[in-house]
């Protein structure tokens, strides 16, 4: 039996017995009180049938005593198993905290061999650790001027998992301890910081030499015409908590509308997202500033090659759903309903133009946010700019392509000509037809 109430029992004799002097025989002390829980010359009866009032009030007492003493170590128990934290829910909390990922990314990172080192980085964060590193240092003299109390590099990798993942502000904050709030506040800001302060060295329009050669070479080796430089389309992006009747796309979501030009290497030279989603892409294309910059000739791509007596400029290439222009040229029909010649060129137009639907493809599974994005509208292009950005760091870094995101067929029928167009359609038709004959001759005489 437990000491402490070995302990008890003996003082409440002596108080028995003072209060009842005619049964002082029971138990003299602690050692004879050991004794007679066990084999007591005085029963219980013996107690309840004494004159004083004392022995009753005594056998009561003991009696609780004794349940208290008896029930004590599943009491205790209980308490520990209270007290004591679910391992799940700390290690769920735990597996995230800054010292966590501070112990992953400084002390083990190095000790793990480089491909299985960069697969657990692009699981948790969508690239490889390189990257990952050259996004911090990048980022972190802007992250350090906004007082953040977090580490930069942590607050990027948080940031990333949410893009990557799609995972909602509420669920980031019960892995991170965070409230929902502060969550939204750093995406935003990190999100902002790759928009703006990355952008410009990321995604840049072909202008140099070099750079216009090696573009449309490769475009040229995979369609077998010259001078395309890059494919145009766009992408709805599906948003939440919006029911605006502009933002429902053909598709029947809402959502806000990506534009993109991807080059040979699923790279994208522009972006560009101001409409919402039940914008088609010929408005998009004239409310962007890429189509003022190449109308006005603000954009001048001096690479000029002669094609039977025609100038030909690089160009980009779309479909139907884009305006013929003297920089943007799509196909003759959508069923190959044309001439053999205009079959032919529509098919190498088509080839080109698959660059940018599986960059498009590429975006959206690596950056499954994009799938269903959970930010408020004012932050929706930011965040969907701050993936493009992303995507070219991955993509000129090499990273393994993940599956691509199935976008649905589109359909659509060609836009109007502009009146402040039809100089540039009637240019752009001849030029097309031109570029239609001279490949079928080529092809033809192999």
């Amino acid at each position: 039996m437990d000491q402490s109430f070995l302990l008890m029992l003996s003082n409440l004799l002596h108080l028995h017995n003072h209060l009842d002097p005619t049964t002082a025989s029971l138990l003299s002390d602690a050692s004879t009180a050991s004794a007679s829980a066990t084999t007591s010359p005085t029963s219980p009866t013996s107690l309840l049938s004494s004159t004083s009032a004392a022995p009753l009030l005594f056998f009561t007492i003991a009696s609780v005593l004794s349940y208290v003493a008896s029930s004590r170590p599943s009491s205790s128990s209980s308490t520990s198993a209270a007290a004591a934290p679910n391992p799940a829910a700390t290690s769920s909390t735990s597996d995230y905290s800054v010292s966590a990922f501070r112990a992953l990314s400084t002390e083990h990172i190095w000790a793990m061999e480089a491909p299985l080192r960069d697969a657990q980085w692009r699981s948790l964060y969508g690239l490889s650790y390189p990257v990952f590193t050259t996004v911090v240092d990048k980022l972190k003299p802007h992250i350090a001027l906004s007082n953040l109390s977090l580490p930069s590099d942590y607050a990027v990798a948080m940031v990333l998992s949410r893009l990557s993942h799609g995972f909602s502000a509420k669920t980031l904050s019960s892995r991170y301890s965070l409230e929902p709030y502060l969550i939204s506040k750093i995406t935003n800001m990190v999100t902002r910081l790759l928009a703006t302060k990355l952008y410009p060295e990321f995604i840049k329009i072909p202008v140099s030499r070099r750079r216009l050669h090696e573009t449309t070479q490769a475009f040229e080796e995979l369609t077998s015409l010259p001078n395309m430089c890059g494919a145009i389309d766009g992408s709805p992006v599906k948003i939440r908590n919006n029911s605006n009747p502009s933002h429902r796309c053909q598709y029947g979501f809402q959502s806000v509308l990506l534009q993109v030009v991807a080059d040979h290497k699923k790279i994208f030279w522009d972006v560009c997202v101001k409409a919402p989603g039940g914008t088609d892409d010929a408005t998009h294309l004239r409310d962007s500033l890429l189509y003022n910059r190449l109308t006005s000739g603000d954009i001048v791509w001096d690479k000029v090659i002669n094609v039977r007596n025609h100038h030909v400029r690089p160009y980009i290439v779309g479909d139907r759903c884009y305006p013929l222009l003297s920089f943007l040229l799509n196909p003759f029909s959508p069923n190959g309903s044309g001439t053999p010649a205009q079959n032919l060129f529509d098919s190498a137009l088509m080839k080109g133009r698959s660059v940018v639907v599986e960059a498009i493809g590429l975006l959206k599974g690596r950056w499954r946010i994009l799938q269903d994005l959970n930010v408020g509208m004012n932050h929706a292009p930011q965040t969907i700019v701050a993936c493009c950005v992303l995507h070219n760091l991955c993509q000129i870094a090499r990273e393994p392509e993940p599956d691509l995101w199935k976008e649905p067929e589109e359909s659509g029928s060609p836009p109007r000509v502009l009146e402040s167009e039809k100089q540039l359609y009637l240019f752009s038709d001849k030029l097309r037809q031109v570029l239609a004959d001279d490949l079928h001759q080529r092809l033809s005489s192999r």
